[in-house]
């Protein structure tokens, strides 16, 4: 079947070429070797070696390389573990844009230029329009370039090298410097030793003193930045990914040799340095190489050339990542001109961008200022791999299977921690501010919503613990204490049950939430599943609603077998329905709330946003007056007990519709508008002699509404529970005892008696009605007429205020005040006879007719403790 190959299309899992893939045409070498060695030597390695060494000494030197270079390796192993891990696609690593420093040699001696604020900006504005040129005309020039400047600095730094053996003993005069009266300090001297074991021991210690360029105090901290600062570059070569022919053997491959190979260069030209030059020399010349070279304008071309490489670097690589960006439509219209290509592939419009962007950055001047801060970001995108493979690694994902294996978590982890510190050790405001910056570009993606082609590793691991804490909630250690509600509300239409639904929310007191829904068919005689592609619409509909609940549909012949389903098979482990919720079976015409609810009000081109269509055209109309439906009263009882056979406890919900809008909200209610809820812990249809308030149902009833009461919305809803009293009976007896109950239970709540009113059938007849409803007896009439009259008992209590004593039917003696906003009532069980479940739904419909939002409720398991 063609939609059986459609993923491995989509994702292009084979990495075959295209029109949306440019040809991939740099081999390993060119375009991974070159860029990232370049751009890891950068200008230190000419200009900041005496630096180090001068200050910290041999061993502090060697110390700080070997730290460094470990955080760049547990980053390079996350690289090459993401690379190796399928098809790599353009764009690199999404990071912060580096820009160049355009006078990186203003403090180091060599002012062979005229230096300025003007000057700085020809002097930068012309490198960046030399290196932009070279990057607009695409990959293939850039290597090119880069090549023959990879040759520059190599045979620069192999003129260093040879220098260190070839030349002998001499003094090089340092540049002289003011004191602190604006006279002339005496010329100084420092000494090119060559191979000198006394020069060695008096360099193996540290000397912290001032940086003769700045001013300021040297300590180990300060010192490390600016190494670990010619060090970072490792990413040069994956922001290339686009452009390479096999990215996932090109980048592990790549990186390591560039980062072993500089790593091996910068030992030797410590140890060299350490060897031959006197710490004076050290500290006072950091531009001490093209003093003691065998020709000196070759380390000028070095310096330049690293210049030169590191900015045609940057500049690339920043636009690969810029046209990535775009090309997800990250930031909308912001980035749009960074979409632009030429036929060829090449991105011209992101390296225009990122060119333009360089340039306000050149105009503002200050680039040494923002040293630090680039070399936080490039932190923050190291820090952002590490966590990525991290988050890769421990969600166990199956399709996470890299072929460089040479890496765990506890790398990952390790150089998430490593850089963090480096990055508050650099600069602790910088490394704050990006930390904020990231979180708010974070918050910014997460409000748009990313491409749903991305896949979410957040999803991974929530799916890795939630099975994890899902196979230790184990069923056999539940406890009555922590009972909650985790409701399974079977759904028609949702159209109509919308407030049911929010009520039904309210009442799950952070339980498990299920919308079910029954599709009737036979999947035999069907060619596909209807149910599946019904998800997303039930999916929107929790969105739209604010609802925290789950959807679980299912196929049957008919809704009370689709129930029986869906009450055994939702839910997983601990987590699974125990009560039942339905709308109640009448007569009553069913109301189109999407009309009137404002979340679901119509947009006016009829999609949502980011382009799914309205709720309205995926759920029919409601169902016509009069027009049959998909449920017979018989199954509709049948449905009833079946859940009560399966041990649940089973909620019908009538007239849920007029609920104000206020009390299905999810802020607070409004504390000047007061309602009750109604408590009938009773059966009515045999108020008494039997168990009374203190059996499971009851108590079920009483924990429901409490647990309403501490919604929000409900908060100024007052509880009262209602006893019924015989005619005989003297009050405040059962009164007592139900107080001294709702203590123990610390439920605050107002007890109220009400006289069960002449006229009503006593004890005996009670359990003689009751006995022929349940046993299908013939006291049809009696058990209505018990009905009537419990339903005008209810119905006159729904009116009272907080005043008064008990009350019967004809109403109590107790003021106007607030009205009742819900009724729970206790569900009796439905009768041991099929035939009579018809006779028991008209007598419920009796029960609770003009009520106003009723809950029936029936509870089969305990749900509450007077323990701590």
């Amino acid at each position: 079947m063609a939609s059986e190959n459609s993923p491995l299309l989509a994702y292009r899992l084979l990495g075959e070429e295209g029109a949306a893939f440019p040809a991939r045409k740099l081999s390993t070498f060119l375009g991974v070797v070159v860029p990232t060695v370049l751009s890891m030597f950068s200008i230190v390695v000419f200009l900041r070696i005496g630096f180090v060494v001068g200050h910290a000494g041999l061993l502090q030197a060697l110390a700080m390389l070997l730290v460094a270079y470990f955080i760049l390796a547990l980053t390079v192993l996350s690289v090459c573990a993401i690379a190796t891990n399928g098809a790599v696609r353009g764009g690199g690593a999404y990071c912060i844009l580096q820009q160049m420093d355009g006078d990186a040699t203003k403090s180091s001696g060599l002012q062979v230029l005229p230096q300025g604020y003007g000057w700085n900006l020809l002097y930068g504005s012309l490198l960046l329009g030399l290196v932009g040129g070279v990057c607009t005309l695409g990959a293939g020039l850039y290597a090119r370039a880069s090549f023959l400047t990879f040759l520059l600095v190599s045979g620069s730094l192999a003129s260093v090298l040879v220098s260190f053996v070839a030349v002998g003993p001499k003094s090089i005069p340092i540049t002289p410097r003011h004191g602190t009266n604006g006279s002339s300090l005496p010329p100084r001297f420092g000494h090119f030793t060559g191979f000198n074991s006394s020069t060695l021991k008096d360099n193996l210690g540290a000397s912290y003193a001032q940086d003769y360029t700045t001013g300021t105090m040297m300590t180990f901290a300060s010192v490390f930045a600016v190494l670990f600062n010619g060090c970072t570059g490792i990413m040069a070569g994956a922001n290339m990914s686009g452009e390479l022919k096999d990215p996932s053997r090109a980048i592990p491959l790549g990186t390591i040799i560039a980062v072993v190979y500089t790593f091996f260069i910068y030992i030797l030209l410590f140890f060299l340095s350490s060897f031959t030059c006197d710490r004076t020399l050290l500290q006072e010349d950091y531009g001490f190489f093209r003093a003691i070279s065998l020709w000196p304008p070759l380390v000028l071309i070095g310096i330049y050339a690293t210049a030169i490489s590191a900015s045609m670097s940057s500049l690339i690589g920043a636009s690969r990542i810029l046209q990535a960006l775009a090309q997800d439509d990250l930031f909308g219209v912001i980035l749009a001109p960074a979409k632009l290509v030429s036929r060829g592939g090449n991105p011209w419009g992101a390296v225009l961008y990122s060119w333009g962007l360089v340039q306000l950055v050149l105009l503002a001047g200050k680039l040494n200022t923002l040293a630090a801060v680039v070399t936080v970001f490039y932190l923050v995108a190291y820090a952002a791999v590490d966590l990525s493979c991290l988050s890769l690694e421990w969600a166990s994902a199956p399709n996470f299977r890299p072929t460089f294996t040479l890496f765990s978590w506890h790398s990952c982890l390790s150089g998430v921690a490593s850089c963090l510190l480096m990055m508050f050790l650099i600069s602790p405001g910088a490394a704050g501010g990006s930390l904020l910056l990231m979180g708010l570009l974070s918050a910014l993606l997460t409000a748009r919503g990313g491409p749903s082609s991305w896949g979410y590793v957040s999803q991974a691991l929530l799916f890795h613990q939630v099975r994890k804490y899902l196979l230790r909630l184990d069923v056999r250690k539940e406890h009555v204490k922590f009972w909650r509600p985790q409701l399974l509300l079977l759904v028609g239409n949702p159209r109509g049950a919308l407030p049911l639904l929010r009520l039904a929310n309210q009442l799950k007191k952070g339980g498990l939430y299920v919308l079910g829904h029954v599709t009737l068919g036979d999947l035999d005689s069907l060619p596909s599943d209807p149910v599946q592609p019904q998800y997303g619409a039930w999916l929107s509909l929790v969105d739209r609603a604010q609802v925290k609940a789950f959807v679980d549909l299912t196929l049957s012949p008919s809704v009370r077998q689709g129930a029986q389903h869906l009450l055994r098979i939702s839910g997983l482990g601990g987590m699974k329905p125990n009560t039942l919720v339905l709308g109640f079976y009448d007569d009553s015409p069913p109301q189109d709330h999407f009309l009137t609810d404002p979340a679901f009000s119509e947009p006016e081109d009829g999609t949502w946003e980011g382009g799914s269509p309205s709720l309205s055209t995926l759920f029919p109309p409601p169902r016509a007056p009069g027009s049959p439906r998909a449920l017979s009263p018989q199954d509709y009882v049948a449905t009833v007990a079946d859940a009560l056979k399966m041990n649940k406890n089973v909620v019908l919900a009538r007239a849920c519709g007029a609920l104000p809008p206020e009390r299905l909200s999810r802020g607070s209610g409004n504390p000047s508008q007061i309602h009750h809820v109604d408590v009938w812990p009773l059966n009515l249809l045999r108020p008494r002699g039997g168990p009374g308030y203190v059996d499971v149902c009851g108590l079920f009833l009483l924990q429901m509404a409490t647990i309403l009461g501490m919604v929000p919305a409900w908060h100024s809803a007052r509880l009262r529970i209602f006893l019924c009293l015989g005619p005989e009976e003297a009050p405040g007896a059962a009164e007592g005892r139900l107080r001294a109950l709702l203590s123990q239970l610390r439920i605050r709540a107002e007890v109220r008696e009400v006289v069960w009113g002449e006229g009503t059938p006593g004890r005996e007849q009670e359990e003689e009605v009751e006995g022929d409803f349940v046993n299908g007896g013939q006291g049809d009439a009696e058990a209505e007429s018990l009905a009537a009259s419990a339903n005008a008992l209810v119905r006159a209590q729904q009116g009272q205020g907080n005043g008064g004593g008990p009350g019967g039917p004809e109403g109590g003696e107790g003021k106007e005040g607030p009205t009742t906003a819900l009724t729970f009532l206790y569900l009796p069980r439905p009768p041991a006879d099929p035939s009579r479940y018809t006779r028991y739904l008209a007598l419920l419909e009796t029960l609770s007719r003009d009520l106003g939002p009723t809950l029936l409720a029936h509870g089969v398991t305990p749900v509450t403790c007077t323990d701590l």
